[in-house]
């Protein structure tokens, strides 16, 4: 299983680029998942609903399924939030998962830089960053992606995890 990152700013249309690379790699015949993570408070369930009531009356987790797909919700407690790592541990086997919002994960990433956010690139601290997608020019002496081409930036990805494949299978 692969794993591969998206770092940017708020804005700068990480989630845009994700939701337009999910189906040009799954036409590439990969299996996708996604790791998304949150900065602020989130719900996934409606409050009133019998799951929303379960979790408020305590449940450390809630498991809804039916015919088209299941959830399984986790509170957390108090607990610590678990890391990358053990997040991808839950995940059903698949050929690569999309990471976004871990901008400090070590891990391959792309940068996503938009001109209009004002802010600052990541890439050179970080040196996890093997790409930047940007709408606008800009030297970084990493690859330049167009952040508006992402049959490019899924071709830029596949090419980069075939280069990974052969460098494992070389070593072993």
């Amino acid at each position: 299983m692969h794993v591969f990152g998206f770092a940017g700013f708020s804005g700068s249309g990480k989630t845009t680029l994700i939701e337009q690379l999910i189906p040009r790699l799954i036409a590439r015949g990969l299996r996708v998942a996604l790791i998304k993570h949150a900065h602020h408070e989130f719900d996934v369930d409606t409050p009133g609903k019998d799951s929303y009531r379960h979790r408020e009356a305590g449940a450390s987790e809630v498991l809804i399924t039916s015919d088209q797909r299941w959830v399984l919700m986790h509170e957390l407690r108090g607990e610590t939030e678990p890391g990358l790592k053990d997040q991808l541990g839950y995940l059903s086997p698949c050929d690569l998962v999309l990471v976004e919002g871990y901008k400090r994960a070590e891990i391959p990433k792309i940068e996503v830089h938009r001109r209009e956010t004002g802010k600052p690139l990541l890439y050179p601290a970080d040196p996890f960053i093997i790409a930047v997608a940007s709408d606008e020019e800009i030297e970084t002496g990493l690859p330049l992606l167009d952040l508006d081409d992402p049959d490019a930036i899924a071709g830029f990805i596949v090419d980069y995890l075939e280069r990974i494949d052969e460098t494992i299978t070389a070593a072993a």
